[in-house]
């Protein structure tokens, strides 16, 4: 049977995933009256609730007799080492667009790493069933951003529909009758070359996705790029610095049927397969025949360029919530996390019990750190800092810097400009996107950007849209201003009444309701002002035998502002964690007793 390999690749939000469930539904994957979930490919709990792809996943579909393994890939730039890895995989890629916002970082993005690659894209301009949809317009941003990434005069000449992701149509004009995606299962298989690979050499892969099957164990997938992969075949594990890591039999081979891994007992060049029974090898390791003796060639992975402290919780309510508490567990599970996330890297840190991790974005490492939690984890967390750099040639310190595109109604515009300008950030161009919304492009260190998109929300009433992108190292930019609001800190252990919150209120905006537990150095609040503040949020009303000449004040509480784990991760300043358990995510001071603070705060100001 022929093969096509093809990736779906585009910005967060523009429709991949749902186009897959289509083109499984119109390919006869599904049967008639099957039952199948919106958005299939998302299959982790994270990803259903956040909307987003994670991890890349493959899936397969037959249109006239070719075999058209197509593999689902995150949108998201902090997820950009699962796009880098699929790439190598496939031998065409469908470039995604949305009608109405066009071209946006994470689209330059994945397709630059499409042409490095010297794939031939096929642009799909989804959602133009939308009514703010501007075809012609976003058609002329794609080639523009074609032409600006130096794509050769093959690839410029790239074949368009425009599509309905959702409705479950593609046309190659928007005058044809929209009636199915046939145009695009056709475009694929003619565009799409099949791969040209040797079937009779010695069988050898790259493993591009590392998962766990609860039955399987680690699962390895990849494309076979000679040979023939048989069931039982004898097998060897090669790195990228030639050393082997393990030899064994191949006992579980599997290809994709839909969305399914079904038992094969051969598979041939070009075909994406699944292996378990592996025990010690991971990604990028070469799994090949004992004859082969050099390893595949690699994609290398652009380095990360965040990191934050995972620590064990010290804290007095430690142990109490979760399973999995000791230094030891942590770092196992952060190691496991390395095999299958290459972007992601694990280092000892200086302080007892505690592990640096660094990684793309405050996305990709809070996706880690809530999916730790929901497995029983108990960790603190330190505020997320920039990984710096040398130059070379001028030994100057350089930092991470990101492209960030705004989309905002124009009232507006003028806060967003002050707010950024403020963080360091120059803006690089401003027009009307129609609407009577402007859009904004600036270059700006990534730090930044730490802890700015909540306080971008306020600013624009929930109505601004800010993406972002890595655009590489530039001159450090000097000192920024950090939060700057205080702390309400507790100075007691006990649980909060509501006689003391409600004479608190007038301190600032308060994190906690009645009756819950607190203990000494746990945060409970932001103070109005600059400075920290020391309550006492557990005090209760003092209470006598006579009656008051009149009525007691109605004690009415403000709603506390509840933060998720990535806003408490933001909020954060360098002398505070976050104390994250699978019931809880608290903020905290590192020292918790007052005077300890005290000691630390002279000692940073003798250094500095």
């Amino acid at each position: 049977m022929d093969i096509r390999n093809i990736a779906i690749i585009a910005h967060v939000d523009h429709g991949k995933t749902t186009l897959v469930d289509q083109l499984l539904k119109q390919s006869g994957t599904f049967k008639e009256h099957q039952q199948v979930a919106e958005r299939a490919m998302d299959r982790n709990d994270l990803e259903r609730e956040r909307g987003i792809t994670i991890l890349a996943k493959c899936t397969s579909v037959v249109w006239k007799g070719t075999r058209l393994n197509i593999v689902d890939t995150p949108g998201h730039a902090d997820f950009g080492g699962e796009v880098e890895r699929i790439l190598n995989m496939v031998d065409g890629a469908i470039v995604l667009v949305d009608a109405a916002e066009g071209v946006l970082p994470q689209t330059k993005f994945v397709v630059g790493k499409a042409l490095q690659r010297g794939l031939k894209p096929i642009v799909v301009v989804n959602k133009i069933d939308r009514q703010d949809a501007r075809a012609d317009e976003v058609h002329n941003e794609i080639f523009d951003l074609f032409a600006s990434l130096d794509a050769t005069d093959e690839q410029l000449d790239f074949p368009m529909l425009y599509a309905s992701g959702r409705q479950g149509w593609a046309v190659t004009s928007l005058d044809d009758e929209r009636k199915d995606l046939s145009p695009m299962f056709d475009l694929v298989m003619a565009h799409v070359n099949p791969p040209k690979l040797d079937a009779d050499a010695p069988f050898a892969m790259n493993a591009s996705i590392l998962d766990y099957d609860n039955f399987l164990g680690r699962v390895l997938t990849g494309r076979i790029e000679q040979g023939r992969a048989r069931l039982n075949m004898p097998l060897k594990v090669i790195r990228s610095d030639g050393s082997i890591v393990e030899t064994g039999r191949l006992t579980k081979l599997m290809s994709f049927r839909g969305l399914e891994r079904v038992p094969v007992d051969e598979a041939i060049a070009g075909d994406i397969i699944a292996i378990a029974g592996l025990t010690d090898s991971t990604i990028p390791d070469t799994i090949c025949s004992p004859e082969v003796t050099t390893p595949l060639p690699s994609i290398p992975v652009d380095p990360p360029t965040l990191a934050m402290t995972f620590r064990v919780n010290d804290g007095p309510l430690g142990g109490r919530e979760g399973k999995k508490v000791t230094s030891r567990q942590i770092r196992d599970r952060l190691m496991r996390e390395t095999e299958g996330n290459v972007a992601i890297k694990i280092t000892e840190s200086q302080e007892s019990d505690a592990f640096e991790v660094a990684g793309r974005g405050e996305l990709q490492l809070g996706v880690l750190i809530e999916t730790m939690r929901r497995e029983g984890f108990e960790l603190t967390i330190g505020r997320p800092r920039v990984l710096m750099q040398t130059n070379p040639e001028t030994g100057e310190r350089e930092e991470p810097m990101e492209d960030v595109l705004v989309d905002v109604d124009e009232p507006y515009s003028g806060v967003v400009v002050e707010k950024i300008s403020r963080r360091k950030g120059e803006m690089q161009d401003m027009r009307p996107s129609g609407g009577g919304k402007v859009r904004l492009t600036f270059r700006m260190p990534s730090r930044g950007l730490i802890g700015y998109h909540g306080e971008f929300l306020t600013d624009t009433r929930g109505t601004g849209i800010m993406n972002r992108l890595f655009a590489g190292y530039g001159p450090f930019k000097g000192k920024m201003e950090g939060r700057r609001n205080g702390s309400l800190i507790s100075n007691n252990d006990g649980e909060t009444t509501q006689y003391s919150l409600w004479y608190l209120q007038d301190r600032g905006t308060l994190f906690m309701n009645p009756s819950e537990r607190v203990y000494t150095g746990l945060i409970v609040g932001e103070h109005s002002r600059e400075n920290d503040l020391d309550v006492n949020v557990i005090q209760e009303k003092k209470l006598t035998n006579i009656r008051a000449a009149g009525k007691d004040d109605a004690m009415l509480l403000v709603p506390p502002r509840r933060m998720s784990l990535e806003q408490a991760i933001a909020y954060i300043e360098d002398d505070e964690l976050v104390e994250v358990t699978p019931t809880a995510v608290r903020i905290r001071k590192r020292y918790l007793d007052p005077h300890d603070r005290k000691k630390n705060d002279r000692k940073s100001d003798a250094a500095a």
